[in-house]
C-alpha cells in the first residue's frame, strides 16, 4: 500500500525520503564483514582500448618534441581526431600530418643510425685487415726485389749491372699483375725468361753478330709448345708455378677483403623500404602521436620489424660461406702457397736457370744453330770483348748461384716480418680470430638493435606493460627470427619482405668474391683462365689437382696442367739489336685499374646477375 507524506518532528517528508532512508537503514544493518568485502572489489575493469580513454594528455608529447627541436605551434594543445594519419592509430592523437612525416624520417634515421653503429667494427675490422695484408705482400715484393739486387750484384758484378733493367723490369711486371693493371702473370715471366735469353746468349758466343731477326728465332724457339729447347732447364717453369700461385692467391685474397669491406659499408648504409619505414615509425614513433612516449615499445614487438627489415637487406646467407673462402685461402697462403717462400725463391730460380745454360750452353747452342741457322760471326776488329773472367766465372759457377739462392732463401725458421714487425702468420692467427668474432653478426644484428633503450623495453622489463603498436599493454605475436620464416611475420606484408635489386646486387659481388677466393686456393685464376680448356683438364683429372699442397721453396713440385705457352712476338720499329718484346694476347682483354679492385669476366658477371635480377626472388 503506497505510503503517504510522513510528520518527523514536525517536519514533513516526502514518499521518495523516506524510502531513501530506509534503504540507508539497511545497509547500517548489513554484517560488517560483508560490507568490508563489498569495498574491497574491484569494479568493471578497462577493456580494450581503455588507454585512449584513460591518457588524453598531450603535455608529454609537447615537452619531449620540444626539447628535439619542433615547434610547439605545429603540435596540438590536447588531442584531436586521429583520422588524417597514414602510419599510426587513428582514435585520437597529439601529431598532425606534418608531424607524423617528420616523425617517420627522424625514427627511420634512428634505427639506421643504430644498424650503422653496431656494423661499424665490422668494416673496421675488414678494412684493417686489407690494409696490413696488402702492406705486407707490397713489401715482400719490395724486399725481394732489394735483395736479389744485392746478391746478384755481389755474385755477379758488373754484368748483372749491365742487364739490370731486365730484372726491375720482371718486379715491375709483377706488382702490375698484383695490382691488376698489367699483363697476365704468365705473360710476364714467359717474357723475362726471353728477355734474359736474348742477353745472355750473346755472351756465351762475343764472336758472333746476332740479328734482331736471329734473337727473334731464338726466343720463338724457347717458347715453342712443345719444349724442345729448355736454355734454363726447369727453373721457368718451377718459377712459374711458385710465382704465380702465390700471387694468384694473394691477389685474390685482398681483393676478398676489399670487396667484402666495400659490400658490408654499402650494406649498413641501406636505405629502408616502405613498409620498414612505416614498421620502425609503428615501433618507436606512434608511441609520440598516442600521448605516451615514456611507454618502450615491447620486444617482441622490435625483434619482428628488425628481423623482417633486417633479413630483407642483409648479406645472410652468403656471409658465412664468404668467411669460409677468406679463412681457407689465408691457411694456404700461410702454408702450402707461402707468398712469403715464393718471393724468396725469385732469386734462387733465375740463378739455377743461369747455371744450367751455361752447363748445357754445347747442347743449347747446337740446337739453335740447327734451327735458326749459323749467326754471322763478327769481323776480328768488330768483335766484342769478353767480359773479364773473374765476373764470368762467377756468374756461371754453381757455387755462385747456391750462394745468391742461400742468402735470398734464408732458413725456414727465420720467418721474414715488415718494418713493423708483423710477419705473414701473425697476420693469419689475428684474422681467423677476429673473423670468428663476426660469424654470426647479421643474424644477430636484430637482437643487437632492439638491445638498445630507444627501440624496445629491456629484457628484464617483459612481463611489465608496453607499446604493441596499438595501445598499451602485452605483445602476444610470435617472435618470427629466422629469414627462411620471415613471411609469416606479422609486422609486415611480403613486398616489403622482398630484396630489392642493389640488395641482390652486393649479395652477388659477395659470392663472386667467394668463388674467386676458392679459386685461387686451387691455384686457379678466374679473370685469365679459359674455362673451357681447364673444365676439359679437370673432368679428367681432377679439380684439386692443379698444385700440390706438399710444395715448399727449393724442393721439386708438381706441375699443374700447363697450358701451350705462346712464342712472344718482336716489335722491330725499334731499330737494331733494340726490338722490344710484345706477347700475343689472343683476343683477351686485360685492362685495369692502378689499385686493387673487383674485376670479373663480363660474361660470368652477366650471367650471375641475370640470375639474380630475373630469378625466384
Amino acid at each position: 500500500m503506497p505510503l503517504g507524506p510522513a510528520i518527523v518532528l514536525g517536519v514533513q517528508f516526502s514518499e521518495d525520503t523516506l524510502c531513501r532512508t530506509r534503504a540507508a537503514a539497511a545497509m547500517f544493518a548489513l554484517p560488517p564483514l560483508l560490507l568490508l568485502l563489498l569495498s574491497l572489489c574491484p569494479g568493471p575493469g578497462p577493456g580494450p582500448g581503455s588507454e585512449a580513454k584513460v591518457t588524453r594528455s598531450c603535455t608529454e608529447t609537447r615537452q619531449v618534441l620540444g626539447a628535439r627541436g619542433y615547434s610547439l605551434s605545429l603540435l596540438p594543445p590536447a588531442v584531436i581526431s586521429g583520422e588524417h594519419l597514414r602510419i599510426c592509430p587513428q582514435e585520437y592523437t597529439c601529431c598532425s600530418s606534418e608531424i607524423e612525416q617528420r616523425l617517420t624520417w627522424e625514427t627511420e634515421a634512428t634505427f639506421r643510425g643504430l644498424v650503422e653503429e653496431s656494423g661499424s667494427f665490422l668494416v673496421h675490422t675488414l678494412a684493417a685487415r686489407h690494409r696490413k695484408f696488402d702492406e705486407v705482400f707490397r713489401e715482400m715484393l719490395s724486399s725481394s726485389e732489394h735483395s736479389l739486387a744485392l746478391l746478384f750484384h755481389r755474385s755477379y758484378g758488373h754484368l748483372y749491372s749491365q742487364h739490370a733493367p731486365v730484372f726491375t723490369g720482371l718486379f715491375s711486371r709483377l706488382r702490375d699483375y698484383y695490382e691488376r693493371s698489367g699483363e697476365g702473370l704468365e705473360d710476364a715471366l714467359v717474357d723475362f725468361w726471353a728477355q734474359l735469353l736474348e742477353k745472355m746468349f750473346p755472351l756465351l758466343h762475343p764472336h758472333y753478330i746476332f740479328s734482331p731477326d736471329y734473337l727473334f728465332c731464338l726466343t720463338r724457339l724457347a717458347s715453342s709448345p712443345d719444349d724442345s729447347l729448355k736454355p734454363f732447364g726447369e727453373a721457368p717453369r718451377r718459377l712459374r708455378l711458385q710465382i704465380t700461385r702465390a700471387l694468384v692467391a694473394a691477389r685474390a685474397f685482398i681483393q676478398g677483403l676489399e670487396t667484402g669491406r666495400d659490400v658490408v659499408s654499402e650494406t649498413l648504409k641501406m636505405p629502408l623500404s616502405e613498409g620498414c619505414r612505416q614498421a620502425v615509425m609503428r615501433l618507436t614513433g606512434c608511441p609520440l602521436c598516442r600521448g605516451v612516449p615514456s611507454l618502450p615499445p615491447c620486444r617482441g614487438f622490435c625483434l619482428n620489424v628488425a628481423h623482417g627489415c633486417l633479413s630483407s637487406q642483409g648479406l645472410d646467407p652468403d656471409w658465412g660461406a664468404y668467411l669460409d673462402g677468406l679463412l681457407f685461402l689465408a691457411e694456404k697462403l700461410q702454408g702450402p702457397f707461402s707468398f712469403e717462400l715464393a718471393a724468396q725463391s725469385i732469386g734462387v730460380k733465375i740463378s739455377e736457370g743461369l747455371v744450367y745454360l751455361q752447363e748445357n750452353s754445347a747442347v743449347v747452342s747446337a740446337q739453335v744453330f740447327r734451327e735458326c741457322g749459323n749467326p754471322q760471326r763478327a769481323p776480328s776488329r768488330a768483335r766484342r770483348a769478353p767480359a773479364p773472367r773473374e765476373e764470368v766465372s762467377r756468374l756461371w759457377t754453381p757455387a755462385a748461384a747456391a750462394a745468391a739462392g742461400a742468402g735470398a732463401a734464408g732458413t725456414e725458421e727465420e720467418r721474414p716480418t715488415t718494418a713493423a714487425g708483423t710477419s705473414l702468420n701473425r697476420l693469419v692467427w689475428e684474422l681467423r680470430d677476429r673473423l670468428g668474432r663476426v660469424r654470426g653478426f647479421w643474424a644477430g644484428l636484430a637482437l643487437t638493435v632492439c638491445a638498445n633503450p630507444r627501440m624496445a623495453a629491456d629484457i628484464s622489463q617483459e612481463a611489465a606493460p608496453c607499446w604493441t603498436g596499438a595501445g598499451r599493454g602485452r605483445y602476444l605475436s610470435p617472435v618470427v627470427a629466422s629469414s627462411l620464416e620471415q613471411l609469416e611475420n606479422p609486422e609486415l606484408d611480403r613486398e616489403s619482405l622482398r630484396s630489392d635489386v642493389q640488395t641482390r646486387r652486393r649479395r652477388l659481388q659477395l659470392r663472386l668474391a667467394t668463388t674467386r677466393m676458392r679459386a685461387a686456393a686451387l691455384g686457379r685464376d678466374m679473370e685469365l683462365e679459359d674455362w673451357d680448356e681447364e673444365e676439359e683438364d679437370a673432368s679428367g683429372s681432377g679439380e684439386g689437382q692443379h698444385y700440390a699442397d706438399d710444395w715448399m721453396a727449393g724442393a721439386a713440385a708438381v706441375a699443374p696442367p700447363a697450358r701451350l705457352p705462346r712464342p712472344p712476338r718482336r716489335d722491330t720499329s725499334g731499330g737494331k739489336g733494340g726490338g722490344v718484346l710484345v706477347r700475343h694476347n689472343q683476343g683477351r682483354s686485360r685492362t685495369g685499374g692502378t689499385s686493387v679492385g673487383f674485376h670479373t669476366q663480363p660474361i660470368l658477371i652477366l650471367f650471375l646477375s641475370a640470375l639474380a635480377l630475373l630469378g625466384p626472388r
